[in-house]
């Protein structure tokens, strides 16, 4: 198995600290989320017992992520898992939560292998720009979900790379633009 493959480990120390072992340093929780919207897979294990602590802090992520008013989950399904936790028995809820992330992500990576053989479009100017700003979305859809999104807080050391992201989506909304004109001529 390829080393991206495997899932990366973070140990946890009795002091609640946490330790990425690939990189051999400290990491938080922002750390972590990060590292699961770019596509990895983590486990989170306490040093001492080897207990997986995975779940565990893969929950308090969503939850800081709520708190801070970024939405993850509407509250009608959180209702739910709340109700799917408290009946007694075995719940469906987590097999079929998994099997829709599954083929959310599938969908995903089929609509975008078909945009590109089957769509007439693809010959047009500015389509390659047009299937990144939907695989930006799609990704952003799907953030920490396996399918990973790319998207993170930009480093506040790095202002020169921000004025370049600045620029980038200016070009990119001029580009839309002038695709969305194109696209009401053909009309």
């Amino acid at each position: 198995m390829a080393e991206k493959d495997k899932p990366l480990l973070i140990k946890r120390y009795a002091s609640r600290r946490l330790y990425n072992t690939e990189t051999s340093d400290y990491v938080t929780l922002e750390d972590i989320a990060s590292l699961i919207r770019e596509g990895r897979e983590v486990q989170i294990v306490d040093l001492k017992s080897g207990d997986d602590l995975t779940r565990q802090y893969l929950l308090q992520i969503i939850a800081e992520h709520e708190s801070r008013g970024e939405s993850v989950l509407p509250v009608d399904v959180l209702n739910d898992l709340v109700r799917s936790y408290m009946t007694p028995g075995s719940s469906v809820v987590p097999q079929f939560l998994q099997a829709s992330f599954e083929m959310l992500r599938d969908g995903q990576s089929q609509m975008m292998d078909k945009m590109t053989a089957m769509n007439p479009m693809a010959k047009m100017p500015g389509f390659e720009l047009m299937q990144a700003q939907q695989q930006a979305f799609m990704k952003a859809m799907t953030g920490g979900l396996g399918g990973g999104s790319g998207w993170s807080a930009p480093d506040k050391d790095e202002p020169a790379e921000d004025q370049e992201s600045a620029e980038d989506l200016d070009a990119i909304k001029k580009q839309l633009a002038e695709l969305q004109d194109k696209l009401s001529k053909l009309k």
